[in-house]
């Protein structure tokens, strides 16, 4: 069996920083704020109470669903404002 070398491995694409390197650093809020806020973005099931949202099961035509699916994640969110529109539900009445 051969045995892996002792030596450092380098990747000239990926250097190690250097002290000037580390002064210059910022922290990732100031140079990717958007990036941050989305993934500190509170997910999941909505808080109970008024703006609580109701789980239902719904048959929508294949078309109706592909539409909205096509347009990425968060396709249900949209559903859920395209009835609200539809309805003509007030913007108070909307979960932000």
């Amino acid at each position: 069996m051969r045995r892996k070398s002792a030596g450092r491995i380098t990747d000239p694409d990926n250097p190690e920083w250097t002290a000037a390197d580390l002064r210059r650093a910022r922290p990732s809020r100031e140079v990717v704020p958007h990036v941050v806020e989305a993934h500190l973005r509170r997910r999941g099931r909505p808080p109970e109470g008024a703006t609580a949202k109701v789980q239902v099961t719904l048959r929508l035509d294949a078309a109706v669903l592909a539409h909205f699916k096509a347009k990425g994640p968060g396709w249900q969110t949209r559903i859920n404002a395209a009835l609200v529109k539809a309805i003509g539900a007030k913007a108070s009445a909307r979960r932000k």
